[in-house]
């Protein structure tokens, strides 16, 4: 207590206590721990949108077989080390100028027990004749 002129004046403290500071402690490492969780699914997917990109900017990219334009797409992910993409979610079709090149996955990861995060991705591109002259 600090007295001045008479009267008697309390201090007041401020701040936060242990258990609010571990219950902030708390909530900001679930939040870190969920992120350690999602970044390396859009890691992943920006990968998947580099590859698609790269060959979108290949010359003659629409003049080649569908089988040797997948083959060339999954290289190209091997190097990024993305594993949730499967042949199964690509797909090819003729488009207007050469092929148009879908890739359509979901990643499923365990966070606490039984809940997960589920990720939808989705990215297409047009693989034109011209390739990168477009």
């Amino acid at each position: 207590m600090v007295q001045t002129k008479g009267k008697v004046m309390k201090r007041t403290q401020s701040g936060m206590t242990l258990i609010g500071f571990v219950i902030v402690l708390a909530v900001v490492g679930l939040f870190a721990y969920i992120g350690m969780k999602l970044v390396p699914m859009y890691s992943e997917f920006y990968a998947v949108k580099q590859a698609l990109k790269g060959l979108a900017a290949e010359p003659g990219i629409a003049n080649q077989d569908p089988a040797k334009i997948e083959d060339l797409f999954f290289r190209r992910l091997y190097i990024s080390y993305a594993e949730d993409v499967k042949p199964e979610h690509v797909k090819i079709t003729r488009g207007d100028s050469g092929w148009v090149m879908a890739v359509n996955y979901e990643v499923r990861k365990p966070v606490i027990a039984n809940l997960d995060v589920i990720g939808k991705f989705s990215a297409t591109e047009n693989l034109t004749r011209r390739g990168g002259d477009e």
